[in-house]
């Protein structure tokens, strides 16, 4: 024990140094982008971008098991419904899948003609000279050419000047362009991305582009794209901004230029990225469907589309049944949508919080009731109906739910209209039995409980018959009950069937009041259910709610009265 301590005692100076270490030493900020006067920042998003997805080329990139041609196929069709018409469908010289799927498409006539089949490949002539091979017969093509500029690049991987790395590039857009007459009959798009943008200097990425173009000689009536990727995240999205921004103002021939984003989420903040990137002036975004893509994945295009739908922009994609995109998606690809992923995940309709709930279910009302020309409904920032949703998804049930959870999920699936005050009552009840259950609870445990509670409620009373006659405004009942199971008679009178209940029972010695009644019809048919809710209370100022269901609203107040009593 002795040594351990010593040893112990001897290893203290160099653990606590090692504590004091600040890693964060290694790493040096970005640096920001001269850019006096940034216009960004004022502006307001009022139009979609154009939409390229990239689902198939990049989501492949990141699947452990690689789509096979038929899945490719599913999917791509699912993009065309969904309005998306520029697809990348691959890169046909990377593997013989990727070009059997190109050609396929070509070959069987499955491109609509308003569609652009997107190709990407490196500056290589070999490559270059198999992906043109591949869209022979091809209507729309997009020819995606890139090559990377970062500085870490260049050293590391390329080990070549700024020089150098511009012949590559325009090496790989001349190759492309002695090319261009093999695919005559087609009309196609070049497109050139210095790929890791986001952590290449403004003005060699500016440099490079101007290089493609040169070769290129796009027009205003014949533009190219210039993609400038956020290939891996380096710094906050207001800086990304700044260097769009900074393109748009200084390239030379803007107007011949089609300015797209792809960005990626190494921060998390791939959306923002792309937001603010189109507010510093692109056209275009790339990306893919809920963000798949490699390491932290691309942009999500779903989130980008359904924020500007929120703001009353029609993102000109359709998302209206989102249900059966994700059960393609999760099909072809293998991947899962996380539960909280914005907008599509199966919790984001979702509020387990009572007062959230209480919230979601009176603007929900509102909305129902007073046409409102705006959704202006508390914690959904959309109509979950516009996406393929139904509002019993909205509200769910756990132990930390309010009242009006349990009121809503009651109401909107088995039509139980709780009075507001049996909401107050039943609520705790309700998340005391689901406390025990440890759980989340579905809509009909949930009436089963209420059920348990109060329906279903026949000791000590319990009713054998209910007679009941009206002469000169006066009401008179015969009752016979079962007392701890043993027969009691009551007779009573008064101007009402349940007046005259609480008048018989007060003959017994069992005194109380009616304070609360309300009743609604279950169902609707020949065997129409009732239910009534009716608070007593006693001469002691106790009181209880109690529920009854019956064919007859009579029988189901009766019934009501000895569930309260029963509960007292």
């Amino acid at each position: 024990m002795g040594f351990l301590f010593c040893q112990t005692q001897a290893l203290l100076p160099e653990l606590k140094d090692n504590m004091q270490k600040n890693p964060s030493k290694k790493y040096r900020p970005f640096p920001p982008v001269a850019l006096p006067g940034r216009e960004w920042p004022g502006r307001a998003l009022t139009r979609a971008p154009i939409w390229c997805s990239v689902d198939l080329r990049d989501g492949n990139q990141a699947l452990a098991v690689p789509m096979n041609v038929s899945q490719k196929l599913e999917l791509f069709q699912t993009l065309v419904k969904i309005g998306f018409k520029e697809i990348e469908v691959g890169f046909p010289s990377a593997s013989n899948t990727e070009f059997a799927f190109n050609r396929r498409l070509i070959e069987d006539h499955r491109v609509p003609d308003d569609v652009w089949l997107q190709v990407l490949v490196q500056a290589r002539e070999d490559l270059i000279e198999r992906t043109v091979e591949s869209l022979v017969g091809a209507k729309k093509a997009i020819i995606h050419l890139y090559n990377s500029t970062s500085p870490a690049q260049r050293r590391v991987v390329f080990g070549k000047s700024k020089k150098e790395i511009i012949e590559v590039a325009v090496r790989g857009a001349t190759w492309i362009k002695e090319r261009l007459p093999r695919l005559k009959g087609a009309e196609v798009m070049l497109q050139y991305s210095p790929e890791s943008f986001s952590a290449t200097e403004v003005e060699f990425a500016k440099e490079i582009s101007e290089a493609v173009m040169d070769v290129w000689q796009p027009t205003p009536q014949h533009k190219m794209i210039l993609n400038l990727p956020d290939t891996v995240e380096v710094a906050m999205p207001n800086v990304y901004a700044d260097q769009i921004e900074w393109i748009c103002r200084t390239i030379k021939n803007r107007d011949s230029l089609i300015v797209s984003l792809h960005t990626h989420n190494d921060r998390c903040t791939g959306v923002a990225a792309t937001e603010l990137g189109l507010l510093a002036g692109a056209d275009r975004v790339e990306g893919t469907l809920f963000g798949n893509g490699e390491r932290t994945g691309n942009l999500d295009i779903v989130t980008v589309a359904l924020n500007l739908y929120m703001h009353g922009v029609d993102p000109k994609l359709d998302f209206s049944n989102l249900n059966s995109i994700i059960e393609v998606y999760e099909r072809c690809t293998g991947m899962t949508v996380p539960p909280r992923q914005p907008y599509a995940g199966e919790l984001v309709f979702t509020a387990f919080s009572g007062s959230h709930q209480d919230a979601i279910r009176k603007g929900l009302n509102e909305w129902k009731e007073n046409s409102r020309e705006h959704w202006d409904v508390p914690y959904l920032t959309i109509d979950p109906a516009d996406i393929g949703r139904e509002y019993r998804e909205v509200i769910r049930v756990n132990s930390q739910s309010g009242k009006g959870g349990v009121a809503y999920l009651l109401e909107s699936e088995f039509g139980i209209e709780l009075p507001k005050d049996m909401q107050r009552e039943f609520g705790p009840i309700a998340n005391d039995a689901v406390d025990n259950l440890g759980r989340e609870v579905s809509g009909a445990e949930l009436k089963q409980m209420f059920w348990r509670e109060y329906i279903e409620r026949h000791a000590p009373w319990q009713l054998k018959k209910f007679e009941a006659e009206s002469k000169n405004g006066v009401v008179k009942c015969r009752v016979k009950l079962l007392r701890e199971g043993k027969p009691v008679e009551l007779s009573g009178q008064g101007n009402g069937p349940l007046a005259a209940l609480v008048h018989g029972f007060g003959v017994e010695g069992v005194r109380f009041e009616i304070s609360n009644y309300s009743e609604h019809a279950l169902s609707s048919g020949e065997t129409a259910a009732a239910i009534a809710y009716i608070q007593i209370k006693t001469a002691e100022g106790k009181s209880r709610w109690g529920a009854g269901v019956d064919t007859n609203i009579e029988l189901a107040s009766v019934r009501a009265v000895l569930s309260g009593l029963n509960r007292l």
